[in-house]
C-alpha cells in the first residue's frame, strides 16, 4: 500500500499547487519537489502532468456522480425510461454543486481542459466514457442512432464543461454557476428532432 500513499500524496500536493498557481505554471518536477519525493515520481506514477490530472480528477469527481449514477442504473434495470431533463440533471447538477467551492472550480477547470482539449487520458470509471450516456439517451430517444447520441453528447459536454469549467481563464471563476439557462439549452439541444 505505499504505492497507493505515495500515488495520493502526490494527487494532494497537485492538488494543493494547481488551486495556488494554475495548470500553467504548474511542472511535474515542482510536483515532485513539494510531495518529497524523487524527480520521476509523478511519471512512475501517472506517465504525464495530464495522467496525473485524469486520475485527480477521477479520484475527486467520481464520488460527487456515484450515487446519482447507481440510481440511475438501478432504475433502469426495472425498467425506467429517462427522460432527456432527467439525464441532463443527471450530468449538470453534480458540476453546478462543484462551482460553489473553489477547489471544485479547480476541478471543473482542470476538466474542462481536459476534455475541451481532447487530451487522451486514461479513465478507470465506465462514466468517464461517452457510451454509458450514449445507452442512456437512447433509452430516452430510440430514434437516435448511437453515433447521432454520442455527437450530441460531445456537443453537451463540450457546452457544459466551457461553462462551469472556464478553460481559457488565466484565474478560476469566482462565483457559482446558475443552472437554469444551461440546463433548459441542453436538454433542448440532446432531445431536439
Amino acid at each position: 500500500m505505499i504505492k497507493d500513499a505515495t500515488r495520493e500524496r502526490l494527487l494532494t500536493v497537485a492538488e494543493s499547487l494547481l488551486l495556488e498557481t494554475g495548470y500553467d505554471d504548474v511542472s511535474v518536477r515542482s510536483i515532485n519537489t513539494a510531495a518529497g519525493m524523487n524527480p520521476a515520481a509523478v511519471h512512475y506514477h501517472f506517465g504525464s502532468k495530464d495522467g496525473l490530472v485524469g486520475a485527480l480528477l477521477e479520484a475527486r469527481l467520481a464520488p460527487h456522480w456515484a450515487d446519482r449514477l447507481a440510481t440511475v442504473s438501478e432504475r433502469r434495470a426495472r425498467g425506467w425510461t429517462p427522460t432527456v431533463a432527467e439525464l441532463v440533471d443527471v450530468v449538470v447538477t453534480p458540476l453546478l454543486d462543484l462551482s460553489a467551492e473553489s477547489l471544485g472550480r479547480l476541478h471543473l477547470h482542470l476538466l474542462a481542459r481536459l476534455f475541451l482539449g481532447r487530451q487522451q487520458v486514461e479513465w478507470s470509471s465506465r462514466w468517464f466514457s461517452l457510451d454509458p450516456w450514449i445507452e442512456l439517451l437512447r433509452a430516452a430517444r430510440p430514434d437516435l442512432s448511437a453515433g447521432e447520441a454520442a455527437r450530441r453528447w460531445v456537443l453537451a459536454f463540450d457546452l457544459v464543461l466551457q461553462t462551469v469549467g472556464a478553460p481559457l481563464a488565466t484565474t478560476l471563476p469566482k462565483e457559482k454557476i446558475s443552472g437554469t439557462t444551461l440546463r433548459a439549452f441542453v436538454t433542448a439541444g440532446l432531445d431536439a428532432a
